[in-house]
């Protein structure tokens, strides 16, 4: 009774919420061509995953002699809902395709076990149908079922590994990160846009312990959704939902070392004060005047522009526990009305 209760929240993000999502190869392969050099000799873990079904797993099992990893890590909570769209269902020793066990796959090489003379998804499914050391069943605890990422056994793995890449459940995202945080581990996920004002996750942007990837925050995703899910399209039979999501991260980029250019001038009449802060108001990120040393609320899209060097974020329009001294975390007005999400910065390098 114990563990049905304390997994609430998790069988709420898989049933309840509908936010099992899951993310195209062509979406993971356009942002970790980035950061192939930080992948070598790693211990890479997927940790909301099944490896028969995820695109992570099929990316990083295809390329692990090219991204010279040391080990890939992979756990499944419950069998994936889309079927046969990675690897075939097949028999694995010890293992059935058609339960819905949880199970880790674990990698320590991929050799060209099909002589064709390069390595690819073939060579890794011929690997676990032959070595029953690579798979095993996931137990659970008391507290958790078995692959939870908050169970002891997956925590564990956690430990073990140098960078965490998956497509966590979006309602317990901030939950996720607070993990990750704690066991101070490199990561590349996909979150909800939203998800940036969340309390556990802003703290992190603040301190530039977090920073959103290389894809552009405008450009939102497509996820594939399980088969009976909502959709808005069907790309090669395959279910696609239109999310608002981006990539989270602390593993360095350029982008965020990059400098932000401006052209405007601040004018008064163009950028007309909060009700309730000592702020003006930005609408659009292009506007950020160049030659303003106050205190400017702009959208959460200002994120993927910020440079740490150039700009210093102070705090946001959402959750008053974030300060302290009670400044930020109160809804913005203007004339009266409530703006959108906002985040406070300051530019450090004002050019007049």
């Amino acid at each position: 009774m114990e563990k049905k209760s304390s997994n609430t929240s998790l069988n709420k993000a898989a049933r309840v919420k509908n936010d099992e999502f899951y993310t195209q190869l062509a979406d993971i392969e356009k942002e970790l061509k980035h950061y192939k050099d930080q992948f070598r000799d790693k211990v890479v873990y997927c940790n909301c995953d099944d490896p028969f079904e995820s695109n992570f797993f099929k990316y990083f099992a295809a390329n692990f002699n090219a991204l010279r990893l040391k080990k890939l890590i992979t756990t499944s909570y419950v069998k994936s809902s889309i079927v046969g769209k990675t690897l075939p269902l097949f028999d694995i020793e010890g293992l059935k395709p058609e339960s819905k066990d949880p199970y880790v796959v674990e990698i320590n090489e991929v050799l060209d076990l099909n002589n064709d003379n390069a390595i690819g998804i073939d060579d890794v499914q011929l690997l676990l149908e032959r070595n029953k050391d690579a798979t095993r069943r996931l137990n659970g605890d008391e507290q958790y079922s078995a692959g939870d990422f908050r169970s002891v056994e997956c925590v564990k793995l956690l430990k073990e590994a140098d960078i965490v890449i998956t497509n966590p459940p979006f309602s317990l995202f901030g939950e996720y990160i607070s993990q990750l945080m704690e066991h101070n581990k490199k990561f590349l996920i996909v979150g909800n846009k939203n998800a940036i004002t969340y309390k556990d996750v802003f703290k992190h942007i603040k301190r530039n312990g977090l920073w959103l990837g290389y894809r552009n925050i405008n450009s939102d995703m497509w996820l594939m959704v399980p088969e009976g899910e909502k959709y808005e399209k069907i790309v090669d039979g395959v279910r696609l939902k239109h999310i608002m999501a981006c990539w989270y991260t602390n593993l360095d980029t350029s982008k965020r070392h990059e400098e932000f250019v401006m052209y405007k001038k601040y004018e008064p009449g163009e950028y007309p004060k909060y009700d309730n802060y000592e702020a003006i108001n930005v609408d659009v990120v292009t506007d950020i005047p160049m030659d303003y040393d106050g205190v400017m609320g702009v959208p959460i899209t200002f994120l993927d522009k910020y440079n740490p060097e150039q700009f210093e974020l102070l705090g946001s329009n959402r959750d008053r526990d974030q300060d302290p001294n009670g400044v930020y975390g109160r809804s913005s007005m203007l004339q009266g009305k409530e703006k959108f999400k906002r985040l406070f910065i300051r530019n450090k390098k004002v050019k007049k």
